[in-house]
C-alpha cells in the first residue's frame, strides 16, 4: 500500500492486473483465488512494468499472462509493447546481487545475459487441471500400491534424466505416454512401464550414452543411427525404463522412427511441426510440445482420453508408417540390445 500511495504523490498512475491462481484450477473452494500478476506505473511518456515472479514447486519462477479485465484501459500504456505478458513463463531462479545504480540500491541477476536470453523461450503451459479432474471422474485413478510404487519410480528417473540431460545442455520434452499422461491427466499413466522423452537430433551429444550410463542408468537398446530413426533405451529402477526417441525436422512435419529388433523392420511416426513450451510435471520445471493436443492427437488420434491398457507400438499409433527394412549387414550396428 505504501508503495502506491508514495507513486501517486510522486505523479504516477497506477494499474494492477490480478488473475486466478491457476495451480488451484479444479479445486471447487479455492479455484476463484485471485493473485496479483502484474503492476504498471506511469508517469507523462514512461512506464515501469512490474511482473510479479511466484516461486513454485519444480524450483523455478513462474510469472502469470497480462490480460486486462473488461473495464480496464486498453489505452493506459502500449501494452504490445510490454516484453512480459503476452503468455504465462517459466524461469530458472537466478542468484541475486546487490548493486547500487545512482546511488540506489537495486538487485540484479548475477548473470543478466542469462536471464535475458530466458525471455524468448520462456512460455509456459499450466497443466489442465480441470480436465484431469474431470477425466478421474470418468476413470477413477488407479491407487493400488503398484501403481503408486511406478509413479514414484517414473518421477525419480525423470528427474535423474532431466539433470543428466540439463547438465549436458541437451534439450528434450515429454513425449509419448508421458506427454499423454501429462495432457490428459497430469499425472503418469500407471499402466505406461516407461517414460518417454523426445530430442531433437540437432540436439545429440555423443555423451549422451556414457553420462546415463555413469548416472547408473545402463543402456538397454540403441535402434537406428544418428542419420535415421534413432532410439535409446536406458534401464531405471526395477523395470522401468527411460526411452529417448530422436526427432527428424522435414520441411512440413518432424518424424521419429522405431525399429523392431527381430525382423529388422523400421517404423515412422509423423507429428505436424511444433514448438517447445515449459511445464510443471511431477514437480519438475520441463518442456512440452506447446502444440499438445495436435501433438497427442497425432500419437493416439481423436479417442486419446479414453485409456487403453494394450497397445502396440507397430500399429495403435494413429501416425505410424511401414518405413522399410534395415540392410542385413547393418544390423549389428543398427540393432544393439544389452
Amino acid at each position: 500500500v505504501g508503495l502506491f500511495r508514495t507513486a501517486e504523490k510522486m505523479g504516477f498512475q497506477w494499474l494492477k492486473i490480478i488473475n486466478k491462481d491457476p495451480r488451484l484450477d479444479g479445486m471447487d473452494d479455492l479455484s476463484g483465488i485471485e493473485i496479483p500478476l502484474h503492476y504498471i506505473f506511469k508517469l507523462a511518456s514512461h512506464a515501469i512494468h512490474l511482473v510479479v515472479f511466484y516461486e513454485r514447486s519444480g524450483n523455478y519462477l513462474w510469472h502469470g499472462p497480462l490480460r486486462l479485465k473488461q473495464h480496464m484501459d486498453r489505452k493506459f500504456v502500449p501494452f504490445r509493447k510490454l516484453h512480459f505478458g503476452r503468455y504465462p513463463g517459466a524461469y530458472e531462479k537466478p542468484e541475486l546481487l546487490l548493486v547500487s545504480i545512482d546511488d540506489l540500491k537495486v538487485q540484479i541477476p548475477k548473470n543478466p545475459s542469462r536471464f535475458l536470453e530466458e525471455v524468448s523461450h520462456s512460455r509456459f503451459l499450466e497443466c489442465r487441471y480441470r480436465e484431469a479432474r474431470a477425466f478421474f471422474q470418468v476413470y477413477p485413478d488407479d491407487a493400488s500400491l503398484d501403481a503408486v510404487e511406478f509413479r514414484k519410480k517414473a518421477k525419480s528417473l525423470l528427474h535423474l534424466a532431466a539433470l543428466t540431460l540439463n547438465n549436458l545442455g541437451v534439450k528434450f520434452w515429454l513425449s509419448s505416454g508421458t506427454c499423454l499422461g501429462w495432457y490428459r491427466q497430469c499425472n503418469v499413466i500407471p499402466h505406461s512401464k516407461d517414460v518417454d522423452l523426445g530430442v531433437f537430433i540437432r540436439d545429440y551429444k555423443a555423451d549422451i550414452i556414457p553420462a546415463f550410463q555413469k548416472a547408473g542408468l545402463p543402456l538397454k537398446h540403441k535402434f537406428g543411427k544418428v542419420e535415421d530413426s534413432l532410439e535409446l533405451s536406458f534401464q531405471g529402477e526395477d523395470d522401468v525404463k527411460l526411452d529417448i526417441f530422436f526427432f527428424y525436422e522435414e520441411s512440413d512435419h518432424i518424424w521419429n522412427g522405431g525399429t523392431q529388433a527381430k525382423s529388422g523392420k523400421k517404423f515412422k511416426y509423423l507429428f505436424p511441426k511444433f514448438t517447445l513450451c515449459w511445464t510443471e510435471f511431477v514437480e519438475l520445471k520441463v518442456h512440452v510440445p506447446c502444440e499438445t493436443l495436435q501433438y497427442v492427437e497425432a500419437n493416439y488420434g481423436p479417442d486419446w482420453k479414453v485409456p487403453v491398457k494394450t497397445w502396440d507400438w507397430k500399429s495403435s499409433p494413429s501416425n505410424v508408417q511401414f518405413n522399410g527394412v534395415w540392410p542385413v549387414d547393418e544390423w549389428d550396428d543398427v540393432i544393439q540390445i544389452y
